[in-house]
């Protein structure tokens, strides 16, 4: 599966509002709600605060990808934010956390929700990737990058 597949330009946040660990995945969850209004943003929330309890998913380099089952969930959700100031996020390097890729997939998809978060994980190694990301000027923009950068993966 490929993450453009996924990732629509309306679950991009270019500039995430939130401040904190709880707000930005609140924030990331919701983006979903107004395309598929069957997902629950709320209960996708507890999944995520659920799973941030078990160890942080800020694995440093200013990178979090927050993850998680959602019981009833029939397709993979992909959102991506960026917060240029930085948001604190208790990541592995105990710095703030600048870029996060939110993945929530259904109950049943064990072998595929791994696959994406470590193909995630394996993009996001590139230091000049995660630096076009902060320096992307728009969605647009952002949508590119991370297509470009998938392609050559």
């Amino acid at each position: 599966m490929k993450l453009m597949e996924m990732l629509k330009g309306e679950f991009i946040l270019e500039d995430l509002k939130a401040r904190n660990k709880h707000d930005v995945l609140a924030e990331l969850a919701t983006v979903f709600a107004k395309e598929r209004p069957r997902v629950d943003a709320d209960a996708m929330l507890q999944v995520l605060l659920e799973r941030e309890r078990l160890g942080s998913t800020g694995i440093g380099d200013g990178i979090a990808i927050p993850h998680g089952k959602l019981p009833g969930l029939d397709e993979m959700l992909l959102s991506f934010g960026r917060s240029v100031e930085g948001i604190g996020f208790d990541a592995m390097d105990g710095k703030p956390v600048h870029l996060f890729f939110l993945l929530m997939a259904p109950e049943n998809s064990a072998g595929l929700h791994l696959k994406v978060l470590a193909m995630i994980s394996r993009m996001l190694k590139d230091p000049a990737f995660r630096g076009s990301l902060l320096a992307a000027k728009g969605k647009e923009d952002l949508l590119e990058i991370i297509e470009r950068q998938e392609d050559r993966s």
